[in-house]
């Protein structure tokens, strides 16, 4: 077992706020390179999201977002297994990031938000987004609806 450097290790857990023992893993299975390590904890967080996938989502927060000007605000019903998870700042967040790209976007139904590019990093879809914050918080997430108001 290589001897896992600490500032790597704190950049990987500042970046995707996965646990120690996942980012001791990644960087022992890539001999300590960031980027393939971080390439690891993406696949392993969407790995735990499929695992996740069939559990209920009873708990939540509705979300909501004004753009500037108060023409564009959206709606978001975004749901998880417990409240305990609903509270944390990373799941508000998320609810805000959606949120966000519902007003942004104007998708028509939930399947073509989750097919979407994340307005803030094309790189992702909104699906991808989901999957990877399921990994990081240990709960399956769905977006039960949405709705998105003009003037």
């Amino acid at each position: 077992m290589a001897q896992v450097d600490l500032k790597t290790l704190k950049k990987l857990r500042d970046k995707t706020s996965a646990s120690i023992a996942d980012i001791r893993q990644a960087l022992e299975e890539t001999n300590g390179n960031y980027e393939k390590a971080l390439a690891w904890l993406k696949k392993r967080a969407v790995e735990k999201a499929e695992k996740k996938a069939g559990r209920e989502t009873s708990s939540g927060l509705i979300e909501s977002y004004i753009h500037q000007g108060g023409r564009v605000g959206s709606l978001v019903e975004l749901l998880c297994e417990t409240d305990f998870v609903a509270k944390t700042d990373e799941f508000k967040k998320l609810a805000k990031e959606l949120a966000m790209q519902v007003a942004a976007m104007n998708p028509k139904t939930v399947e073509d938000l989750l097919k979407e590019e994340y307005i803030r990093d094309a790189s992702q879809t909104i699906e991808k987004l989901i999957k990877s914050e399921i990994g990081k918080l240990g709960e399956n997430i769905t977006v039960k609806r949405f709705e998105r108001f003009e003037i």
